[in-house]
């Protein structure tokens, strides 16, 4: 069995074609799944909380399906179970370079948790001394600036306009410090405003200053094509890193890709067993790359599910998607400025360079109540807060540094009820113009003041719950749920 026909057999489609957006809707799992509302009803989920994770794909489930009755460990097994599931788990490696134009001779697919832990394993293996540079921005994920700051020196840059990053200012603070700057790592598509970076000027420039860049590409992936570029062009990306949770394939994997060279250097940041060739009780010999960096038993299943999902979009065309995408953006831009009460935020026309993100605000009401009221009458799944990007959201709010300093007072007194944020619609591939009129819909109704419900704050999480709205689980998810007595909510600890 051949390492081509392996990867090929990813899009299995058990007959069906599926050539557009309407095609890929039609596929996701759940796509038709009621959920109980305030009043008793039911309604139909509109699912537009996409940018934290996506739904799966019905294909990549059968993938998983196919592939179960063959789960086995891998790299260490002789059986044929374990021979093909390595050959699978290896291709998918390989579809996942693709992808994003890695060149197979020199860069390598390492597998992770997710984008997070992809980032904190670069920031870890890099060699960094206290008195080095990694420029990020403003506008960074919290895993874009936090693993890099427990290292080196962390400069921020500014944005300007709508939330796009000052480019002047990259140019300025690279040209200033040249020699000690040894890392740009940027976003490729910000999970606030929705922004695209320019990542290949990004890059030329980083490369003349002698640095490295990285690209947080987990944002940007299921929304656009991605290419490293060749190792000798100007514009090369050095290392990136996605999520599969946000492919369409919610199975705990995430990819950082990079140089071969870059990690055969050094021992592992993370040890024990697969990433060495041989041990003594007073030598280790490591393993190449990626094995050498993939410690204990890999999530075999998630980096079948990712190869899956990408060899799908890919079927489809990342251009196809981008233009759907832009399209129902105009749509919902459109249908969204006219309503008088909502402050939207970032890009608000000419969305080429803009994926899926919408996030806005109601005057005079609690971003937290807002997704409440969305969720609980209308049957809408957004996100609202900060979203793991503090500094940005707050800076978009205009919350001066005194208010800061008093709002994060309130919040180490355990008290969150006046954090500012934002509320956030995000989209996928599948998403479609219903999906924009059932949330206009709703916030039609929000500023008309026709609630249903009576919400009470919590001040501990800020989360807004309706009184008298306590949904059976267990109805719509057949297995029993126990929880200790007292157990605290993991979200409580967020």
């Amino acid at each position: 069995m051949s390492r081509s026909s392996l990867a090929i057999s990813f899009t299995r489609l058990s007959g069906n074609t599926i050539a557009t957006p309407a095609d890929l809707r039609r596929e996701i799992v759940g796509i038709d799944t009621n959920v109980p509302l305030l009043d008793g009803t039911e309604r139909r989920y509109v699912f537009l909380d996409n940018a934290a994770s996506t739904p799966a794909l019905r294909p990549v489930l059968r993938c998983i399906e196919d592939f179960m009755p063959w789960y086995s460990g891998v790299h260490r097994g002789t059986g044929f179970k374990s021979l093909l599931a390595t050959e699978v788990f290896d291709a998918a490696h390989d579809v996942v370079g693709a992808f994003v134009g890695a060149n197979p001779e020199t860069q390598t697919v390492i597998f992770m948790k997710n984008t997070t832990e992809c980032v904190n394993k670069l920031a870890n293996r890099a060699a960094l001394r206290p008195d080095d540079l990694v420029i990020t921005t403003l506008m960074e994920h919290h895993s874009n600036d936090l693993p890099w700051r427990r290292h080196c020196r962390v400069i921020h840059l500014g944005t300007v306009e709508d939330g796009r990053p000052d480019l002047d200012q990259l140019q300025r603070l690279l040209r200033e410090h040249a020699g000690r700057v040894k890392f740009v790592a940027i976003t490729g598509a910000s999970n606030i405003s929705g922004v695209c970076t320019p990542v290949h000027d990004v890059a030329r420039w980083t490369h003349d200053a002698g640095a490295r860049i990285f690209v947080d590409v987990a944002q940007l992936a299921p929304h656009r094509r991605i290419d490293m570029l060749p190792d000798d062009d100007p514009g090369h990306l050095d290392f990136v890193a996605l999520s599969a949770h946000k492919m369409y394939a919610p199975f705990g994997t995430g990819a950082l890709i990079g140089p071969i060279e870059f990690f055969e250097q050094g021992p592992p940041d993370a040890v024990g067993g697969g990433v060495v060739e041989v041990v003594t009780l007073d030598h280790v010999e490591w393993n190449h790359p990626p094995q050498k960096e993939e410690a204990g038993t890999p999530n075999v299943i998630g980096g079948v599910a990712l190869a899956s999902a990408i060899s799908l979009l890919t079927a489809v065309g990342m251009d196809v998607i981008a233009d759907h995408e832009t399209a129902l953006l105009e749509y919902a831009y459109g249908k969204l400025s006219k309503l008088h009460g909502i402050t939207l935020y970032g890009p608000t026309s000419h969305f080429e360079n803009k994926v899926g993100v919408i996030p806005f605000n109601v005057d005079g009401t609690h971003h937290a109540l807002v997704a409440a009221i969305l969720g609980v009458e209308g049957g809408i799944g957004v996100r609202n807060g900060c979203f793991c990007a503090h500094p940005f959201v707050k800076h978009l709010l205009n919350v001066t540094p005194d208010e800061d300093r008093r709002l994060t007072g309130e919040v180490l007194a355990g008290d969150k009820s006046h954090m500012p944020g934002m509320v956030r619609a995000s989209l996928g591939c599948y998403s479609d113009e219903s999906d924009i009129d059932a949330l206009v819909g709703m916030l039609q109704c929000i500023l008309r003041g026709e609630i249903h419900g009576t919400y009470r704050q919590d001040t501990a999480t800020g989360a807004f719950s309706a009184e008298g709205f306590h949904p059976d689980f267990s109805r719509f998810f057949p297995y029993t749920i126990v929880r200790p007595t007292g157990a605290r909510r993991h979200s409580e600890a967020s």
